[in-house]
């Protein structure tokens, strides 16, 4: 199965909103940071639901804002969400990005850059950035997490399983400056206390805090030189 079949799947069944329920709870402190400012070009990678962009639109008056998908059901559920004249939503691959050099001033990206080709994705990323632009790449799927590599196995295509150094080597190599890595903890999932365990989901609690307190969502910030 495509990226493309697998998501306009989870879209006719409504799953993008799930998504977006979720990711929200690590996604904000990253937008948060994201040195946004008034009339910025913005590009959301892997938009989904188009939340991340309805959000910087609101918190940050962002300027002309972009968000790429592979399916076409997912698009159609983001541009049904806003009436924003200055969101867009454009299908495409994040190895071929439909922009000139040099024309983006941030890049955002929540739980979609793992199933890129993702130096491809690495290099356009860096070939569309002004000089001082920002990657913000976030995932939750990554080798540190090890509560998440089951995950390859709930979608039919393939994941990218980085590390946190493998992340900022490939970011360095496309031409990129790391200037931050960190993990952002997820503190909205509520833990149950110790004798509530085993779960449904989850066999120790000790592994559920790490999913979710210890690792939570990588994020590595990339700058364009």
């Amino acid at each position: 199965m495509t990226v493309r079949e697998e998501f306009d799947e989870w879209a006719r069944e409504g799953r993008d909103k799930g998504m977006e329920e979720r990711h929200w709870h690590t996604a904000k402190h990253a937008l948060a940071r994201m040195p946004v400012e008034e009339d910025d070009f913005v590009l959301d990678l892997g938009t989904g639901s188009g939340y991340a962009l309805r959000a910087l639109r609101e918190t940050k008056e962002a300027g002309r804002c972009y968000g790429i998908d592979a399916s076409p059901e997912m698009l159609t559920n983001a541009r049904s969400y806003t009436d924003d004249t200055n969101v867009a939503y454009v299908r495409g691959r994040f190895g071929a990005l439909p922009f000139g050099d040099r024309t983006i001033d941030h890049i955002f990206s929540m739980e979609a850059f793992y199933y890129a080709d993702t130096h491809e994705a690495l290099r356009e990323i860096r070939r569309v950035l002004r000089p001082g632009g920002t990657f913000y790449c976030a995932v939750n799927f990554f080798e540190e997490s090890k509560e998440t590599h089951v995950w390859q196995e709930k979608v039919d295509v393939e994941m990218t399983l980085w590390n946190r150094a493998d992340y900022r080597k490939a970011f360095r190599e496309a031409g990129l400056y790391v200037a931050e890595q960190d993990c952002i903890p997820d503190r909205e999932v509520e833990i149950p206390p110790q004798e509530e365990f085993p779960t449904e989901d989850w066999e120790t609690r000790e592994e559920m805090y790490d999913r979710y307190r210890r690792w939570g969502t990588l994020l590595t910030v990339g700058v364009a030189p």
